[in-house]
């Protein structure tokens, strides 16, 4: 079994290093225990692909709550599940006998990694879209090349709601793209339309983004379709770009609505736990 996490780190501790090194995990709790049991309902503790955090009693109790939330972890499973364990010596077992007489109940609860946003262009739409995504359990960089535009001012009311928000004031903002962890999704919508085109560029060259879209009419897609081509990019990475962006059914321009579009569709992408719990 992988190394145990640090002892000093208890179950909450372990649940926000996850949140804030963007890693899932699960977190098994005792539901209901009966008669005589190693520890109490409410025992907690949190399991990663490499580690366990607190305990839930030890044994084989606890190597078989690993081993399954570990499948989960594997299998990328959003919804709980159910664990009985019976605690008796005439019970099969594959890490070794546990013979305290009673029998526990498991709820193991997937701890998914925050989806990543990162906004290119903090205007009109992408103002109107920070204050949408701000409102979810998200990762949400917002970097403009204009000083002022990402102060804390006039982001307040995106501050201290449920995402994880980074400004970035940067005059080089490929430099932020560059920085963001695999899988993060990009939204491309800044002021100026050569510093649209820099940050694709800059997109394409990572190769390992969740997404990545573009504001702008199809006669804007056209000349930047042709200019990236001719900057040597295959079409098959060209046409990872999105452009226009938003769900197509919603044909509105102005700003709540193009924002609102284009989060609609980010969070058909983004992970979301289920609600539920199904019996193993």
């Amino acid at each position: 079994m992988p190394a145990a996490g640090p002892p000093e780190m208890d179950w909450l501790a372990a649940l926000q290093q996850l949140r804030a090194q963007h890693r899932p995990g699960v977190l098994v709790t005792v539901s209901a225990a009966r008669g005589h049991t190693p520890r109490e309902a409410g025992a907690k503790m949190v399991v990663t692909a490499e580690s366990t955090f607190d305990s839930i009693g030890g044994g084989n109790l606890e190597a078989t709550a690993v081993d399954h939330a570990r499948q989960m972890l594997t299998a990328g499973a959003s919804s709980p599940q159910t664990l009985e364990m019976p605690l008796n010596e005439h019970v099969g077992t594959t890490h070794g006998r546990q013979c305290c007489g009673g029998e526990v109940s498991l709820l193991l609860e997937p701890v998914l990694a925050p989806g990543v946003v990162a906004v290119f262009g903090v205007g009109h739409v992408g103002y109107e879209l920070a204050r949408v995504l701000s409102r979810l359990p998200v990762v949400l960089h917002l970097a403009d090349s204009r000083e002022g535009f990402v102060s804390d001012t006039r982001l307040e009311a995106m501050l201290g709601g449920p995402a994880q928000v980074h400004p970035h004031h940067a005059p080089a903002p490929e430099a932020v793209l560059a920085d963001l962890p695999a899988g993060a999704h990009v939204v491309i919508m800044t002021h100026d339309h050569a510093e649209d085109l820099v940050l694709c560029e800059a997109a394409l060259r990572r190769g390992d983004l969740g997404t990545i879209g573009l504001i702008g009419s199809a006669a804007k897609w056209a000349r930047f379709r042709k200019r990236l081509a001719q900057a040597g990019h295959a079409d098959v990475d060209i046409e990872s770009i999105s452009c226009p962006i938003g769900l197509p059914a919603i044909t509105g321009k102005s700003p709540p609505v193009i924002a609102i579009s284009v989060a609609a569709d980010l969070v058909q992408r983004l992970p979301v736990p289920s609600t539920g719990g199904e019996q193993l």
